[in-house]
């Protein structure tokens, strides 16, 4: 059976496609969409598998590159769709596409079935609004080998075209969640997980702090930062210090920080323990 060809950007099945774009259409579909070769790539790599791999050779840059592409999601029991050039730009978000878009399963896993290791090093994301920090910090928690990266009052969602964007794909390879502030305090004190608060209200540099353990970064919204709440339930405070005119940091750049100084400190704990590796 031949794949479906598509060359009018009025089909009916792209609208629908386009309608992933608002986020009352993922909830309710439980399906987002993941534009881009690379960005596919990790995400086959990860396991996931597409619903739909809409491609389209005439925007592809290498079209030997994009083919084994779209054999692999197939391969995944992906359906394949080929969209002439119009019909494509039609539903692509981002500019400069290269001729791959995926519908493929929101990213997110409920707590209750997040099996957290021991130790474990987790992100803790509160309030946060801007998908492209939500991404720069998936971006910083995969390469960092974070266990999981919690949003908690989330303003946006895990399936955001945007998020998955910024975060180069990582969203589906780095285990993410989603719950209310109290539903997330309650199951990370169920495991024994300390809660890193960073703010500047401390005289704790993050370099002092214990990041070692199952600890959790947490950071706050872009304006206002974590909220009293969390500031009061977490069990430390830490502060990046800083010498500029400037009173704060950007939310991922601040996060990356905390979480890269936790990573130094698990290596120089590993290597100073008997069989350490480094």
């Amino acid at each position: 059976m031949s794949d479906l060809v598509i060359t009018s950007p009025a089909n009916q099945r792209l609208k629908d496609l386009v309608t992933l774009r608002r986020r009352r259409i993922r909830e309710s579909t439980g399906a987002t969409l993941l534009e881009g070769l690379e960005e596919t790539s990790l995400a086959l790599d990860a396991g996931v598998r597409p619903f739909t791999l809409f491609h389209c050779p005439e925007l592809m840059l290498d079209r030997q590159v994009g083919a084994a592409l779209v054999e692999r999601a197939r391969g995944a029991g992906a359906e394949i769709v080929e969209l002439g050039r119009a019909a494509f730009e039609k539903v692509a978000y981002r500019e400069g596409p290269d001729g791959i878009l995926a519908r493929v399963p929101a990213p997110g896993l409920d707590l209750a079935d997040v099996d957290l290791p021991d130790g474990a090093l987790v992100l803790l994301c509160e309030g946060v609004e801007k998908p492209g920090n939500l991404g720069a910090m998936l971006r910083t928690a995969d390469a960092a080998g974070v266990a999981l990266v919690i949003a908690a009052d989330p303003v946006t969602d895990w399936g955001n075209p945007n998020v998955i964007r910024s975060s180069k794909g990582t969203v589906f390879s780095v285990p993410v969640a989603a719950a209310g502030g109290d539903e997330v305090w309650s199951w990370l004190a169920a495991r024994g997980v300390e809660v890193v608060a960073t703010t500047p209200d401390t005289d704790v540099e993050h370099t002092d702090a214990d990041l070692t353990g199952a600890v959790a970064v947490a950071v706050g919204s872009e304006k206002y930062g974590l909220t009293d709440d969390a500031l009061a339930r977490a069990h430390h405070r830490v502060r990046i210090p800083m010498v500029g005119k400037a009173n704060s940091l950007n939310v991922a750049t601040s996060a990356a920080i905390v979480v890269y100084e936790a990573v130094r400190q698990r290596r120089t704990a590993e290597s100073s323990s008997p069989g350490g590796d480094y």
